[in-house]
């Protein structure tokens, strides 16, 4: 099996799909599958540049997000390394410039094809004042989509919401967690004294700082907590992005902006409070959901969009009724005056996310790989 993957986001920069794509690369080279993965280049990511099986393109940064970076690919370049390393499987992550590529190889050679769903974009939209290219984005993935075999997404509800918009030959790819990364273990009395938490109760927002993440129903919450609360209650932010400076000016006191952290730096955040806090309602699954609860934190968040493959109201979490401050903000004090309920459902989150093995993620994403591999072309696959 050779798979050649196009995305146009990949490591060092932090988001959900990076995460995913870094443990299916590991899972990879752990079963001896060969692979080759195109992807952007970037400054910061010197020796991952330089891996062999990772073919950067030229990128520079897109200037909705900074933090990201748009491809330049050079067609000809990537179809005579296509050409040499001779895939019998392309996986196209995004559908920008670089899944482009991989999708016109694919059909130009025949070679199979699966395409993967990450991202909600049409729900961004209305945050940036784009409504009116709703229509057209989606005929785009219609027509994106309709040359891939398997068309995977993350959760039910992103494959609810594609096959609405017309989008066939569906099937989910889960995640998993990495309970040796998220843990309890990696609570940290030291790291909560540098943060001048004390006994407060610890509420945390892990992701980017983004419009579409609804961070500023999370500030205007915790305006409604402080009005009884704020010296009993502190809230981390950790993470970087373009709202930051805005978020800065707006928060309240007793609201720390932590700054992006990564690696055991951000198990430790992680395991250090007592609420995740998680105000967005446009993921298509929500990867911090799951290291919130395999990291031991009752988790109050809204039941929608892919948070709902993980949260269950009143199990291992409570979810907001109305996506306002005021119904966040009441399931918030609810865990924040009730320490019994908060362990319960700390507890229940941690024994729920320790049984989603990223193993079992991938062993049935292998299968699909040679199923389609197996089959060929799209209409052998569906009629078989």
């Amino acid at each position: 099996m050779r798979i050649a993957i196009f995305t146009d986001t990949f490591l060092p920069q932090v988001n959900g799909v990076t995460k995913t794509l870094a443990k299916l690369k590991e899972h990879l080279e752990k079963e001896g599958i060969d692979y080759l993965i195109f992807a952007p280049d970037d400054p910061e990511a010197d020796s991952l540049n330089f891996e062999e099986n990772i073919q950067r393109m030229l990128s520079f940064r897109f200037f909705l997000y900074p933090e990201c970076r748009l491809s330049v690919p050079n067609y000809f370049k990537i179809k005579n390394k296509l050409n040499e390393y001779q895939p019998n499987l392309i996986h196209i992550v995004t559908p920008f410039n670089l899944g482009l590529c991989g999708l016109k190889y694919a059909t130009s050679y025949d070679i199979p094809l699966i395409s993967s769903y990450h991202t909600n974009f049409t729900h961004y939209l209305d945050y940036y004042n784009l409504h009116f290219l709703e229509k057209p984005i989606w005929t785009f993935f219609r027509w994106f989509h309709s040359h891939s075999t398997i068309n995977l997404c993350p959760s039910q509800s992103s494959l609810e919401e594609l096959s609405n918009n017309g989008i066939k030959n569906l099937e989910i790819w889960d995640r998993g967690i990495n309970s040796k990364l998220y843990s309890p273990q990696y609570r940290d009395e030291d790291l909560r004294e540098s943060y001048e938490l004390g006994d407060k109760i610890t509420l945390l927002y892990v992701g980017r700082l983004a419009p579409e993440k609804n961070l500023n129903l999370l500030i205007e919450s915790m305006k409604i907590i402080n009005q009884k609360y704020q010296d009993q209650v502190r809230l981390l932010i950790t993470g970087d992005g373009p709202l930051l400076d805005k978020l800065k000016s707006e928060a309240p006191s007793n609201v720390i902006f932590t700054g992006y952290l990564k690696g055991h730096d951000l198990s430790k955040i992680y395991a250090s409070a007592d609420i995740f806090a998680f105000p967005s309602i446009t993921e298509t699954y929500g990867n911090v959901i799951l290291e919130a609860m395999a990291s031991g934190l009752a988790v109050v968040s809204f039941l929608e969009g892919g948070v709902r493959e993980n949260l269950e109201d009143g199990y291992n979490g409570l979810a907001c009724v109305e996506v306002t401050p005021e119904s966040f903000a009441r399931n918030l004090e609810k865990v924040i005056i009730n320490k019994k309920l908060r362990e319960e459902l700390a507890d229940n989150a941690y024994n729920y996310a320790i049984n989603k093995s990223w193993d079992k993620v991938f062993e049935r994403l292998i299968n699909n790989y040679q199923e389609v591999i197996n089959y060929g072309s799209r209409e052998v696959f569906i009629s078989a």
